[in-house]
């Protein structure tokens, strides 16, 4: 009997392919490198069931149900295996104590923490949650976490993917794709699968990676928001040139920077991951987007967000008005925002516009 916990759905159910597989075989139980594991798919294993609690009408007497079932040419100490998807729906767990011996039971639930204003109101609206965990426990079974990758963590974990599909990422490409999955692990391998198609057995690049990979440029416009902050103009321009020499759309550019610099502001009154958290449903970002932000929110007083969000609207202002071209604002832009005397970019907003 196992109790799979996991706060990483996609590496959850790799670890659920892989225990089920040794189950059938009748092999060790024991987790290994879960990294290595091909696919999350289970596929047509003899002696499976599986049960997904979030279909309609489907609940404890169906799994109780399926733990005692036995085919028509099972023997009659077979092993069966029964997989229960989304456990944490299940409000009496009573039936884990009367599973039969021969049955594999495998729970798999989600951890989730409902958000604290909430808490209360849910206790009193919902029936509460079973003590899935002691009754496992109880029953001779064994309790499983399935952690999120810390951020130190994710460069191996797509090494080690890119391996099973065959690619080869050059460290530029690794670093990039890094940056823009995260430790979203599904969305990882999904990227993983795209790049492989389009590299077609070369090696892929960091280029490649900006070019395919939703939110690569939003990395490299947080390391153009990181050299800002940090007032260091000599990487702030090289940042720039680079984005604008890969045909970056200066209105995209500057709109991320915009964003970054929301961010920054919240991130300013953080004091704990609660507080990230529900600033995190305001603006529809993560808490880990704000917590990034933390270190670098350190340098900068309300004040100069506040000056910030001058010189970006400005800048737009500048742009859609005709008064310079696109570039030269961007610059102007963050040569202001690094602080640089005499480049105040609201200058090229005051006054009537040209007439064209």
């Amino acid at each position: 009997m196992f109790l799979l916990i996991g706060e990483d759905p996609f590496r959850a159910r790799l670890r659920v392919a892989e225990l089920v597989s040794a189950l059938v075989r009748g092999s060790s139980t024991e987790e290994s490198d879960i990294s290595s594991w091909p696919s999350p798919r289970l596929g047509p294993l003899v002696g499976v069931t599986t049960i997904d609690l979030r279909e309609p009408g489907l609940g404890v007497d169906h799994i109780a149900m399926a733990a005692r079932a036995q085919g028509l040419f099972d023997a009659p100490d077979e092993k069966r295996v029964v997989v229960v998807e989304c456990a944490e729906a299940i409000a009496d767990a009573a039936f884990i104590a009367d599973a039969p011996a021969e049955t594999a039971l495998v729970l798999v639930a989600l951890e989730r923490v409902a958000p604290a204003r909430r808490r209360a109101t849910a206790k009193k609206e919902q029936p509460a949650a079973a003590d899935l965990a002691g009754a496992v426990e109880a029953a001779g079974g064994r309790v499983e976490r399935v952690a999120r990758l810390g951020p130190e963590q994710v460069p191996t974990w797509i090494s080690a993917r890119a391996r099973l599909l065959g690619v080869r990422l050059e460290p530029g490409a690794l670093a990039e794709l890094a940056a823009a999955a995260g430790a979203d692990t599904e969305r990882i391998e999904q990227e993983l699968a795209k790049l492989t198609a389009y590299a077609g057995g070369a090696p892929v690049t960091a280029a490649d990676v900006r070019a395919l990979v939703p939110g690569a440029i939003a990395s490299d416009v947080f390391g153009l928001t990181r050299a800002v902050v940090r007032r260091d103009v000599r990487a702030a321009l090289a940042q720039l040139e680079r984005l604008l020499g890969e045909g970056q759309a200066p209105q995209q550019i500057l709109a991320l920077l915009l964003w970054q610099f929301r961010v920054l502001l919240f991130a300013s009154a953080m004091k704990n991951m609660s507080d990230a958290e529900r600033m995190a449903r305001a603006i529809r970002s993560s808490a880990g987007a704000i917590a990034r932000w933390r270190g670098e929110a350190r340098r900068l007083s309300q004040a100069d967000v506040i000056r910030a969000y001058e010189a970006l609207y400005a800048t737009d202002l500048a742009i859609k008005q005709g008064r310079t071209d696109e570039a030269t604002a961007l610059m102007l832009c963050v040569l202001d925002l690094c602080g640089v005397a005499n480049a105040d970019v609201r200058d090229l907003v005051v006054g009537e516009p040209p007439r064209r």
